[in-house]
Order: structure tokens, then C-alpha cells, then sequence
């Protein structure tokens, strides 16, 4: 006996393998428009903001990374050394935070030996405020590493006494993506270290 149908499994297969190759289609598709955002956003990042004397971004203005390498150099550290010595018992959670994402496990590993001495806990103990008066770094290239010497001076207001403090740090510096808001010059601090401190006499 015939049918005016086709046979419904033909129909069905059919179905199923225009579905399936719209699916392929479009997740190829998205693919690679992934790719090519994430490609092109690469390409672009380091080259699509300019650097103002004071070390500020300013984007869309088609420069090099390499070409302002000493004035980010200066900005990154004096931001990195804001933010890991310029604290207080109400923002020095925030501010480390900040300062984490600018260095390597070199700065991580100090800020955990000094959470470990107590450090915060006698900032917040006895509300201390440790304010950054001037920051003074020097920078050198030696065979493609560059490294720093920084010279921190900041005071520790305990109320009635404030006390001033010289503080030498060394380290390197390295080129990564920029991350921003966390990271906008595109350097990372490896090899920290705290060479010395130095109160001075009142």
C-alpha cells in the first residue's frame, strides 16, 4: 500500500543533520571571533596608550611600551611602594591588594612574613598611620634585566610620637600584559627585597 509520507526516518535524519551542521557552523564561528577579539586585543594593548610625563595612562595614542619604558619604570614603582607602605588601619587591607598585583611571589612572600610578625595587627591594634613622604628609585640595564634600587622615606604617626624611617629596597623588572585597572603599565617586581631600614634621629 503506499503513502503520500516519506519515510519518516529519512525526514528525521535529515533533520538532525541540518541541526547539527547549523550548530557546528556557528560554534565555529564563535570561535574564531573569540579568537580574533582576544588576538587583536593583544596586538593592540601595548601599543594603544601613551604615557604621560607624570606616568599616568592615557589612552588611545599609538606608542610603545619600550619607548616610555624609564618613565613607567618610575610610575610602577612609586605606585607599588604607595601601596605596600603608605597604610593605615582603614584602607591597608585595600592598598596590599593593590600591591600584589604590581610585584611577583617575591612580594607576596613579604607581605606574608609580615602579616606573620604582626605587623598589621599592631597597625590596627594601635591605629597606627604610616604615610609615605618620598619615594626615590634607579633604575639599571644590564644584558636586557632591569633592576631597581628605591629609597622610600615614610613616618608612623603613634599619636604622641612619630617616628621616621628610611627604607632601601632592591629588585628587578620584568614586562607582562597590562591589566588594567590592576596592573597599567604592564611590569612586574621580581626579586624583592627590604635591604635595609633606618630610623632617624628626632
Amino acid at each position: 500500500m503506499k503513502t503520500p509520507y516519506k519515510n519518516i526516518y529519512a525526514v528525521l535524519k535529515l533533520n538532525r543533520f541540518i541541526v547539527l551542521a547549523v550548530v557546528v557552523c556557528a560554534l565555529l564561528t564563535s570561535t574564531f571571533s573569540i579568537w580574533m577579539v582576544f588576538n587583536t586585543n593583544k596586538k593592540t594593548l601595548n601599543s594603544a596608550f601613551a604615557i604621560n610625563t607624570d606616568g599616568s595612562i592615557i589612552p588611545l595614542k599609538l606608542v610603545t611600551q619600550k619607548e616610555n619604558f624609564g618613565v613607567e619604570a618610575l610610575a610602577h614603582l612609586e605606585l607599588f611602594h604607595n601601596y605596600f607602605y603608605n597604610i593605615d588601619a582603614s584602607n591597608y587591607e585595600k592598598n596590599l591588594a593593590k600591591a600584589l598585583w604590581l610585584g611577583n611571589s617575591s612580594v607576596d612572600n613579604l607581605y606574608r612574613q609580615k602579616r606573620a610578625d604582626g605587623v598589621y595587627n599592631r597597625l590596627l591594634q594601635f591605629s597606627l598611620v604610616q604615610k609615605v613622604l618620598s619615594i626615590d628609585s634607579q633604575i639599571e640595564e644590564n644584558n636586557g634585566i632591569y633592576s631597581f634600587r628605591t629609597i622610600t622615606i615614610f613616618k608612623i604617626n603613634r599619636g604622641s610620637i612619630i617616628d621616621t624611617y628610611e627604607l632601601v629596597s632592591t629588585g628587578n623588572l620584568s614586562m607582562v600584559d597590562r591589566n588594567f585597572p590592576n596592573n597599567p603599565h604592564g611590569l612586574l617586581i621580581t626579586n624583592y627585597f627590604e635591604n635595609s631600614l633606618k630610623k632617624f634621629k628626632q
